[in-house]
């Protein structure tokens, strides 16, 4: 597969980690992606894609593309022989000035473009994208709809200031705590986050302990469990456990065998470290 990221220009590279652009066969049918702190704009040029947002939801089909704000459970996409799109990795609380809802309506629910910016758009930045020249202009094209669409958003500077503090400590933090330090109540910052993130304080604090322990696993190594969880801070091997089929349906030592699986299969791929086959 072909893929080309870039960090925006600033303002954007405060509510952005890249611009990225994918085209080629995908290593698997379908991709299982656990829940990180992190949001998903994607602009679809090729066949249409497939959503499968926890097993209680029907699979739904997306042509234009999908948004998808910070998750709470793993999402399965099924993908077409080839794929081809622009998209954006966004920080927590970075889709919320592009949103003309609160984030919290679509906790879990990914929805097509059209859905957030309307069928007169999403199709003019399609055709746009579809005959511009290559993937740099590609990308560039995407950041000027960006900035364009960027607007003010009250309670922004709070939720990023807040979430930034939670991601420096790896989510060991007490909630508690970061709304003194910001100096409103507890109440009044949970609302923020949900509208904003489209979770609370705590649920994003869980998701960051629980991918950078992910990302502390070196699955070509032998691992052991009971240190690896008390070092992330979980109240012992059991807990660490219960949140890792939380987060990805797996436990802990399926999920290192289905990394192997990605990295004998397909070693050195552009999407090695996060998805997983879900074949």
């Amino acid at each position: 597969m072909e893929y080309v990221s870039r960090v925006p220009r600033p303002p954007l590279d405060g509510l952005i980690d890249d611009l990225y652009y994918l085209e080629g066969a995908p290593p698997y049918a379908r991709l299982m992606l656990p829940p990180m702190p992190s949001a998903l704009l994607i602009v679809n040029l090729g066949a249409p894609f497939r959503i499968r947002a926890g097993t209680d939801i029907e699979t739904a089909e997306y042509a234009d593309g999908c948004v998808v704000t910070m998750p709470t459970r793993a999402l399965e996409f099924s993908y077409p022989v080839r794929t081809r799109s622009v998209g954006v990795h966004v920080k927590p609380w970075g889709l919320a000035p592009f949103l003309p809802m609160p984030a919290a309506e679509l906790c879990d629910r990914p929805v097509t473009i059209e859905q957030v910016w309307g069928r007169p758009a999403i199709a003019e930045l399609r055709d746009r994208l579809a005959t511009a020249d290559g993937p740099h202009e590609m990308l560039t094209l995407l950041e000027e709809e960006l900035m364009r669409r960027l607007r003010e958003t009250t309670g922004l500077g709070l939720v990023r200031h807040t979430s930034s503090v939670i991601a420096a400590a790896g989510g060991a933090v007490t909630i508690g705590d970061l709304s003194v330090a910001a100096g409103v109540s507890s109440t009044h910052l949970t609302q923020r986050f949900k509208e904003l993130i489209g979770v609370t304080p705590k649920r994003l604090a869980r998701t960051y302990r629980f991918t950078a322990t992910v990302f502390a696993i070196d699955p070509a190594g032998p691992i052991d469990w009971g240190d690896l969880a008390g070092g992330a801070g979980y109240f012992d091997q059991a807990h660490f456990g219960h949140e890792f089929r939380a987060f990805t349906g797996l436990t802990p030592t399926r999920y290192v065998e289905v990394r192997r699986r990605f990295l004998r299969e397909h070693p050195g791929h552009v999407l090695d470290g996060w998805p997983l086959p879900a074949d």
